[in-house]
């Protein structure tokens, strides 16, 4: 068993960002960074005058078409008018309605609501300001559970998996907390040849914030028969599958044992799996060797 310890930082579990479907000015800020929030609590409105004034026009078209409609309805079932002048108040009623529709949408889009419970993070307007439509005013990031992104590296990649447990010393509040990892990427740092994982935390009194810092140890199962050896007695078959040639004391024979590899060190490599104390590797001319070749113990 082994313990790596690594540095990472907390995140929300879910972090939305969220900004105005309408533009026009800000005339209401409700809350503030830092602030916990509820799921469907107002955040912020927008002057909604002239959005208002618009749905009244598309109220008033609408109520007019539909009288237009009714009495050409009339008129056509008594083939009093042409079919084209039907269709035509019927598409401007379809038209009307669907303008309506609209105006209510953006009247009721100048109030933005938070879609989740959590904390403020970001405020990135003031009362006055004017924004445009999808310009991001709030970021809102759910905390009730937050994860630890953190790097490992690729020699302790393998010994890691998801479901594994972590404890988290958050120094900001002289606390540890018990964690799972949940995730593991499949891209490794480009500067450092790392590996992000992220580690969940349950935060029911919303101690553990984004932003933190933290220490996490995670305890791994490492192979018990590793050993290191020479870069140059791995061999490759023709699958690419790693061997190496071990000396028979007792029947001067070489033989050919499949290896798995770990980390390369100083022209050493790390065998991981196949091979034990008691094998004598062959370190010299193992290029011209089968599998059962007569070989001269020195």
């Amino acid at each position: 068993m082994k313990t790596i310890t690594i540095s990472g930082n907390i995140e929300g579990n879910i972090t939305v960002r969220l900004g105005f479907l309408v533009s026009g000015k800000i005339n209401s800020i409700r809350v503030q960074e830092g602030d916990i929030i509820q799921a469907g609590e107002i955040l912020a409105t927008i002057d909604p005058i002239s959005y208002e004034q618009a749905k009244e026009i598309a109220d008033a078209n609408l109520n007019q078409m539909q009288d237009d409609y009714a009495r050409i309805s009339q008129l056509y079932e008594k083939k009093s008018i042409a079919e084209s002048e039907y269709i035509k108040i019927s598409n401007g009623l379809k038209a009307a309605k669907a303008q309506q529709v609209l105006q209510t949408k953006n009247v009721n889009d100048t109030k933005l609501y938070s879609p989740i419970t959590g904390i403020v993070l970001k405020k990135g307007v003031e009362v006055g300001e004017i924004i445009g439509q999808g310009i991001q005013v709030f970021a809102i990031s759910d905390i009730k559970q937050v994860k630890v992104q953190c790097f490992v590296p690729a020699s302790d990649l393998r010994n890691i998996s998801i479901g594994n447990k972590a404890s988290v010393y958050v120094a900001s509040l002289d606390s540890v907390f018990s964690g799972t990892i949940v995730e593991i990427g499949t891209l490794a740092d480009a500067a450092t040849r790392t590996f992000p994982i992220k580690i969940i935390i349950d935060n029911p009194n919303m101690l553990l914030r984004p932003g933190m810092t933290a220490e996490i140890s995670i305890q791994i199962n490492t192979p018990e028969q590793s050993c290191m050896i020479p870069t140059e007695c791995i061999l490759h078959d023709v699958n690419n599958m790693p061997y190496v040639f071990i000396a028979d004391t007792v029947s001067q024979k070489a033989f050919k044992i499949l290896v798995s590899i770990g980390t390369l060190s100083n022209n050493m490599i790390e065998i991981t799996e196949g091979l034990n104390i008691n094998h004598q590797v062959i370190v010299a001319g193992q290029h011209k060797l089968e599998n059962g070749s007569s070989i001269i113990i020195k």
